[in-house]
């Protein structure tokens, strides 16, 4: 059972949906889907742009310090999906597990997984997670993730709890 709730942000790239010609159905679907988490206190639709994106993840981690954000879309390889190298600028650190979790689970669906250049990182104690845009493909990801997001965001609000109690039956912690 679930403590802590936690303040989330939910941000899409796209140059169409900040231009309002494309309707955000990603990054609704992720704000529902961790809703049980806490609250989604920030949501904006901005356009495939390095230093908006970076502008952006910086002020709602340095100044409204959500402890998540979820971005959407911007993953791929076309020369407008830059959300991977916005992101790695404003990182601390990576949390590559998480990263790898997505693709693994992904290629098991499609080979073009492996196309796949989203990051997961900590900035200061917040967990900034890069999703696919589309809604199919950025609910698979979050899926993946979600049994381990409450326990990550506990331990960068600094639960000191043992990470090696096993929560498993019949499993020594």
């Amino acid at each position: 059972m679930q403590k802590d709730k936690f303040s989330i942000g939910v941000l899409t790239l796209s140059d169409k949906g900040s231009r309002g010609e494309r309707e955000d159905t990603s990054g609704v679907l992720i704000g529902e889907m961790v809703s049980h988490l806490g609250d989604v206190v920030c949501y904006q639709v901005i356009p495939d742009d390095v230093a908006t994106i970076e502008l952006t993840l910086c002020r709602w981690v340095d100044e409204v310090r959500l402890d998540l954000i979820l971005t959407t879309g911007g993953t791929g390889l076309t020369p407008r999906d830059v959300t991977p190298q916005a992101t790695a600028r404003v990182l601390d650190y990576q949390v590559p597990g998480m990263a790898e979790a997505m693709r693994a689970a992904s290629l098991l669906k499609t080979p073009h997984a492996m196309l796949s250049r989203a990051l997961v990182g900590v900035r200061t104690n917040s967990l900034i997670v890069n999703l696919p845009g589309s809604p199919k493909a950025a609910r698979e990801n979050l899926e993946v993730l979600l049994p381990a997001l409450p326990h990550a965001l506990a331990k960068l609000k600094g639960d000191p709890s043992d990470c090696a109690v096993s929560d498993a039956p019949g499993r020594p912690g």
